[in-house]
Order: C-alpha cells, then sequence, then structure tokens
C-alpha cells in the first residue's frame, strides 16, 4: 500500500499531466494554411478568380468580367470553419486594391467585418437583425490605411460580444456589439480591383 506521500504526488502527477493536456490542446491551431500545391486544406474555397497558390503564399488578380459576373464583388478565400471565440490571423499585400475585406459570417449572413481602403482607413461593422441586413458603423481608424506592396500583419480576437484587432504595429482596436458573440460558420478575406497576396493563415482557440 502506497503511503500518503506517495498517494499525494501521484495525485499532483496526474494533475499536471491533465494541466499540460489543456494547456497544449488550447495551444493547438484550429487551422492553419501552408499554401502550398501539395497540402490539402479542405476548408479552404478560393473563388471568383484566378488564385495562385505557392510558396506559402495566395495570389489574386482581379479579373474584371468576373467582378461584373459576380455583381461587383471580387475575388475571395473562405474558410469553412465553426467557431465562436477564437483568434484569427494572417498577413496581406495589396498592390492597386480599392479595398480589402475580412468577415465573419454566421448561419444568417455576415457577423463581423472591416473594409480597409488606400483613403479611407478601415471601417468596422455589425449586423444587428434586419429584413435587409444593412450594416451599421462600429468604428472607424483613419490610419489603417492600405498601402502598395506593403504586407500587413493583422490579427482579429473574437470573443463574445467584442472582437480586438491589431493591424501592423498600430494601436489595437476592439469594438462591441451584441450580435458579436453568435456563432460563426467562416471567414472570409476578398478584395476588389488590383492584386491581393495573402499568407499566414491560422486560427487559434
Amino acid at each position: 500500500m502506497k503511503n500518503p506521500i506517495s498517494r499525494q504526488l501521484s495525485a499532483l502527477a496526474a494533475i499536471a499531466s491533465i494541466l499540460l493536456s489543456t494547456v497544449l490542446a488550447q495551444a493547438e491551431p484550429l487551422l492553419t494554411d501552408p499554401f502550398t500545391a501539395e497540402a490539402k486544406v479542405p476548408e479552404r474555397r478560393a473563388m471568383r478568380g484566378d488564385w495562385k497558390i505557392a510558396d506559402g503564399v495566395a495570389e489574386c488578380t482581379q479579373d474584371d468580367a468576373l467582378y461584373k459576373k459576380y455583381k461587383d464583388h471580387g475575388p475571395i478565400i473562405f474558410y469553412d470553419l465553426a467557431t465562436t471565440d477564437a483568434t484569427f490571423h494572417y498577413a496581406f499585400k495589396p498592390q492597386g486594391c480599392k479595398s480589402v475585406v475580412f468577415t465573419l459570417n454566421g448561419e444568417d449572413g455576415h457577423v463581423f467585418r472591416f473594409v480597409s481602403s488606400p483613403a479611407a482607413g478601415t471601417n468596422f461593422r455589425a449586423f444587428p437583425p434586419s429584413d435587409d441586413h444593412k450594416s451599421i458603423a462600429a468604428h472607424r481608424a483613419d490610419d489603417w490605411k492600405l498601402v502598395d506592396g506593403e504586407w500587413i500583419e493583422v490579427t482579429v480576437t473574437s470573443k463574445g460580444d467584442t472582437a480586438t484587432v491589431t493591424w501592423g504595429d498600430q494601436e489595437p482596436v476592439t469594438v462591441s456589439h451584441e450580435t458579436y458573440a453568435k456563432a460563426k460558420t467562416n471567414f472570409s478575406v476578398g478584395f476588389a480591383f488590383g492584386t491581393l497576396a495573402v499568407k499566414d493563415v491560422e486560427v487559434t482557440k
């Protein structure tokens, strides 16, 4: 029979093992996209354009005929991944883009979005319930502007009714709306006009 000290040590070891497993599970990404020709990423849907995927980067130049075909919607990459609270990371490089858009979507449509442009900065949107599903302004970051040929690192942390976004070395922005707490079914990065490159896509808990 084990003495009390041995039993306590065994119990502590078991607890430590459980805690370590929990930490490792939390650190394990929910999704990563290596953007190589060989990698299979079933969650990814690269649409509305001829996306070139190689060497860790996805790149596409808008086709104006397709832009009209899709009713003035440019190329986009969707990832079908169910989340509620999660952190989304990616980097992008625009060239001649008029807008770049990040969106979290739910079963009933858009949940959270921000739209960045070269002149007007970045506009954060919310989507309260309505028949026409129109968005409302949540915040504007005037200095978060698109710069041709410059990689921008972006992190979006969605938690409850808040979303915190970091953009390069700018101060993070946190916006809140009750609808942000909805369950999400996918997220996307899209753009209009010019060429966009995307890399380093990762989602963590």
